[in-house]
């Protein structure tokens, strides 16, 4: 039987979204949530994750189109903008502030070095020590755009969640079985998520380095922006034995989501709605990031 992490991003980035995610915890569907330190909602997010121990609360490391916890001009120059005092809006910019442009220098033995990586050690660590610091005990990390799959991201957010207590990350990889079941992927998102593979070796040694545990791989990252009940059922029902997470979005539509810059305004009623039908589906154990850490934990294991 395939075990599946159903966890939902970006919670504390709006009302609508943390209401989404209490209902589907509720409905016993969505077993984690990773929640974003400086979203417009957060507060409120923290205040229900503390009370429902029952969710796996994960820190969302974001890094770019978001707002820093640590001042632009005085411990972040390079990863956000002074002017705006935001980070870059995009990945491309990032990937430029580290490692000019080209992402597979990552691959290097210098991989998670300089000073554009203890920005992104600090800045990690500052966004996980502000959840902390309001009681949460985090499960796991992942990042915003899954900007870790990067070796010269991944590296330095990983020592930061470990000195915070941390063991768990996301495994933003998804495999060939389940990006064959996402129909309604462009072909330009198809040729990125396939491209971006090459960078999956690295990733999986990196973690077994650090001494991290994560899923066989991730459900739903070709699909954003199109996961729908179709979709989503599919996964769930062809899941194979091992430990995956399903990546999803759900919110509801309101005034807050429209003043945030998203490409996910639509799609994220759909994902609400097609995540129910998870509900007493058969055959498949839904788990969260909290028993997957501490199974490690138990058998002094980390990553597959």
């Amino acid at each position: 039987m395939g075990r599946l992490i159903v966890n939902a991003d970006d919670f504390g980035l709006t009302r609508g979204v943390n209401r989404a995610v209490a209902e589907l915890h509720r409905m016993g569907v969505v077993t984690s949530t990773t929640l974003m330190a400086r979203g417009g909602a957060a507060e409120e997010a923290i205040e229900y994750a503390l009370k429902t121990p029952s969710l796996s609360v994960g820190c969302h490391v974001v890094l770019v189109d978001g707002r820093p916890v640590l001042s632009p001009t005085r411990e972040i120059p390079n990863l956000a903008d002074p002017v705006s005092g935001k980070f870059r809006p995009s990945l491309v910019n990032l990937l430029r502030a580290v490692d000019r442009g080209w992402p597979w220098r990552g691959l290097s033995p210098h991989e998670g070095e300089g000073a554009i990586a203890g920005e992104i050690e600090v800045e990690t660590a500052a966004q996980i020590a502000l959840l902390q610091s309001k009681g949460l005990r985090l499960t796991h990390v992942d990042t915003h755009k899954h900007t870790h799959m990067f070796p010269a991201v991944l590296r330095p957010v990983l020592r930061a969640a470990r000195a915070a207590g941390i063991s768990a990350v996301r495994n933003p990889f998804e495999p060939a079985w389940s990006r064959s079941r996402t129909a309604r992927a462009s072909l330009l998102r198809r040729a990125e998520v396939s491209l971006l593979h090459r960078l999956e070796p690295a990733f999986r040694r990196i973690v077994a380095e650090e001494g991290f545990t994560t899923p066989d791989g991730s459900l739903g990252v070709l699909a954003t922006g199109t996961l729908d009940e179709t979709t989503i059922r599919s996964l769930a029902l062809n899941t194979p034995p091992g430990t995956w997470e399903l990546v999803t979005h759900p919110g509801y539509n309101d005034g807050e989501l429209d003043q945030v810059r998203t490409r996910l305004r639509g799609s994220r009623e759909t994902e609400r709605r097609a995540l129910t039908t998870l509900e007493n589906l058969e055959g498949l154990e839904l788990i969260g990031f909290a028993q997957l850490a501490a199974e490690a934990a138990a058998n002094g294991s980390h990553s597959p």
